[in-house]
């Protein structure tokens, strides 16, 4: 019995299934283990079925696993997990998805993923879960992009026996899901924001905050944990509200993408040439803020920090494009979440709270008294 499955939408103009984003199309893979009988090279089989319809909204999906006996299975023994990121451009969560993925091929689980159009696709993300519940997903892991809007799809989820994992950002409340594997965002914002302050040595400073985007916690949290590490700011990480401070003089949200990040610096520029640091959202951020400062001859009178240290990101520590970043662990989180659903699909054993998949500083300019890391490490472990 076949357990193909075919789901509504279109391939885009260039026929590349693989990397079609929601409202574009919807492509679905099944991955098999080939037969041991076989005398041929590799491991794995891939066959594919599309099925094209008209459709307002569409979701790309990704099988992948195996059953016990080398041939693909559609029947209860196999656990269906589901993956929808805020994107599939950004580096960060290309890095989560390549841990689904090998986490799921491990354990032998279908893995279903799905991508948002762009950071902050509500509708694209609420469609995807509704379609991979209806795939029959155990699980589904999401890194939400709206943290409030997306709960009322999540409850539906849950509550026709989904377990429902968060992943990197919290929803709000944070209840609203079974459990949350992330990093501690408030904490990777301390961890640079003391850097900064070290690092400036109580000189005058000019701060502009390069910003994600309103109403999303993962934002709010780093950037109320900079200005709380800086001391620029007396705030809790429990705040839902960015902080304000004297000291900032320009604040943009940038999306976390790298041309709204040079934009934005162009932007800050433009209000307050005498700017010396910057804090971004990430490293996508923070590479378009370095290229308006560049631009401007100022590269070496301002510091930028950032949070992700993605492989891209620890790089450009080591050139000096970035002073210093907070990395996470994305594949982590992911192969977490993995093991997580395979857990509950097997014996219902379900994760709750709050699960810290840890951060450190990556630096090549350390200071006194706060612990990091050198590039050497972040690079070996970027993003691991």
């Amino acid at each position: 019995m076949s357990d193909k499955i075919a789901m509504p939408g279109s391939v885009g103009p260039d026929g590349d299934r693989s990397t079609v984003p929601l409202g574009a199309a919807t492509a679905v893979i099944e991955v098999a283990r080939r037969p041991r009988r076989r005398p041929v090279r590799g491991w794995w089989r891939r066959s594919a079925a599309l099925l094209v319809l008209p459709t307002a909204a569409a979701l790309v999906l990704s099988a992948c696993g195996s059953s016990s006996d080398g041939s693909a299975s559609g029947g209860t023994d196999q656990a269906v997990v589901g993956l929808i990121t805020k994107t599939d451009t950004n580096p960060f969560f290309v890095k989560m998805k390549e841990g689904a993925e090998k986490a799921a091929t491990a354990k032998g689980v279908k893995l279903l993923t799905a991508a948002g159009k762009f950071d902050g696709d509500n509708a694209g993300q609420v469609t995807a879960i509704e379609n991979m519940v209806a795939s029959g997903a155990r699980g589904i892991l999401i890194t939400p992009s709206d943290t409030k809007a997306i709960i009322p799809a999540i409850a539906k989820a849950r509550a026709k026996g989904v377990l429902v994992i968060a992943l990197d950002s919290p929803t709000d409340p944070q209840s609203a899901v079974d459990a949350l594997f992330a990093t501690d965002n408030f904490q990777a914002g301390v961890l640079i924001g003391e850097y900064a302050k070290g690092l400036t040595g109580g000189k005058s400073v000019k701060i502009a905050m390069l910003d994600l985007a309103p109403g999303i916690a993962v934002g709010t949290l780093r950037h109320n944990g900079f200005l709380s590490g800086f001391g620029a700011a007396e705030v809790s990480g429990t705040a839902s509200e960015p902080a304000s401070a004297a000291s900032v003089v320009c604040s943009q949200d940038t999306q976390g993408d790298q041309a709204k990040g040079q934009a934005a610096m162009e932007t800050c520029l433009q209000k307050d040439p005498g700017i010396n640091l910057v804090y971004t959202i990430n490293e996508p951020a923070a590479l378009g803020a370095y290229t308006a400062i560049a631009a401007a001859g100022k590269e070496n009178d301002v510091t930028i920090v950032s949070v992700d240290g993605g492989c891209t990101g620890v790089e450009a520590v080591k050139d000096g494009k970035i002073a210093a970043t907070s990395q996470q662990y994305p594949l982590k989180m992911a192969q977490r979440g993995v093991d997580a659903v395979l857990s509950y699909a097997t014996d219902g054993t379900k994760p709750s709270g709050y699960v810290d998949t840890g951060v450190t500083l990556i630096t090549d300019k350390p200071v006194a008294g706060i612990d990091s890391e050198n590039v050497e490490f972040g690079l070996d472990n970027c993003w691991g």
